[in-house]
């Protein structure tokens, strides 16, 4: 079993669908010859060459139409979108095109394809560069959404993703590239749609996604000392949810928190409440609780970035507040 970090992982992924299936196509702005702008995808040009790894203009719309065409004729392509904020410009096609044309041509074309790209703050990269957007895909009818949490599970779960008939989002979070973690030897597959249980605990459930599930274990640490045993569920996947995971934990505690890194107006947190209120509220033992982040533009200024984002230590005091 190798230590790789999440950053490394990557490149793993993408080479290994890349030898697994010869339909396998990358392309993206400054994937091949620079390894990326985040170093993710090096040496994925030399191995496969030119014509499988492709630089291309800086055109998101170019990007993703060139990926579009590629999936309805035969290839699977990994299409780069840099930055996660940056499906703003390219939305139209990603909304209208790409995720409703398999449903408008009653499957006569499928599409799969997997649109990867850094999501997330913590940087310092300013308001247009940090966003979390995995918001903005949940709502769209026809795309799967995945966002990994560790080096093992971008590795499988980007393989179920390439080998999906359907349209993936799938969000690295770009504070964790340096995170190193254990990742098995040999070929990963997972599937999508299976949240984890992190951590075992009875007196609450935290949910979380991605750069939040650390914090969340952070939080749920120091609450241990505190004599409060905190279960933490990393959903991995938005679209498929795992509501059945969800639920059975938040039965056996009777508390949930979701913690978010997107803003809080419209984010998934609310949709997982809506669904527990719904389903297990008579589980509940008191009001659900959502960590997020403001509604704001996110900061460049270092502290105030800090106190936008959900820390560890926001997330225990708001559940030991919330228990006591």
């Amino acid at each position: 079993m190798a230590q790789l970090t999440y950053r490394d992982a990557a490149a793993r992924a993408i080479a290994q669908e890349m030898r697994h299936d010869e339909s396998v196509v990358f392309l993206g702005e400054d994937v091949g010859a620079a390894g990326g702008v985040f170093k993710a995808t090096k040496g994925l040009l030399a191995e496969f060459g030119p014509r499988r790894v492709r630089d291309t203009p800086i055109s998101e719309q170019a990007i993703l139409g060139a990926a579009m065409g590629a999936a309805m004729t035969g290839l699977r392509p990994i299409a780069e979108i840099m930055f996660s904020d940056f499906f703003a410009v390219c939305w139209d096609l990603v909304v209208n095109e790409i995720a409703k044309s398999r449903y408008m041509t009653n499957g006569q074309v499928s599409f799969p394809l997997v649109i990867r790209s850094a999501n997330g703050g913590g940087l310092r990269f300013g308001a247009q560069h940090s966003q979390s957007v995995e918001n903005w895909a949940m709502a769209v009818p026809g795309l799967k959404v995945v966002a990994p949490s560790t080096p093992a599970d971008l590795v499988g779960l980007m393989a179920a993703a390439v080998r999906d008939p359907d349209p993936v989002l799938f969000f690295e979070h770009k504070a964790l590239y340096p995170v190193r973690g254990e990742v098995p030897d040999g070929d990963l597959l997972d599937s999508l749609g299976t949240a984890r249980v992190r951590r075992a605990g009875g007196d609450a459930t935290i949910v979380a996604l991605a750069n939040m599930v650390p914090r969340a274990m952070a939080a749920a640490e120091t609450l241990a000392g505190q004599g409060i045993e905190c279960a933490v569920v990393d959903l991995r996947s938005l679209v498929p949810l795992d509501t059945a995971t969800v639920l059975a934990e938040v039965a056996r505690t009777g508390r949930l928190f979701t913690v978010e890194e997107n803003p809080r107006l419209c984010g998934w947190g609310a949709e997982i409440v809506s669904i527990v209120t719904e389903e297990a509220f008579g589980a509940l033992a008191g009001p659900p609780v959502r960590i997020t982040t403001p509604h704001l533009p996110l900061p460049s200024a270092a502290t105030l970035e800090d106190l936008a984002l959900p820390s560890a230590d926001r997330i225990a005091a708001t559940i030991a507040k919330a228990l006591s």
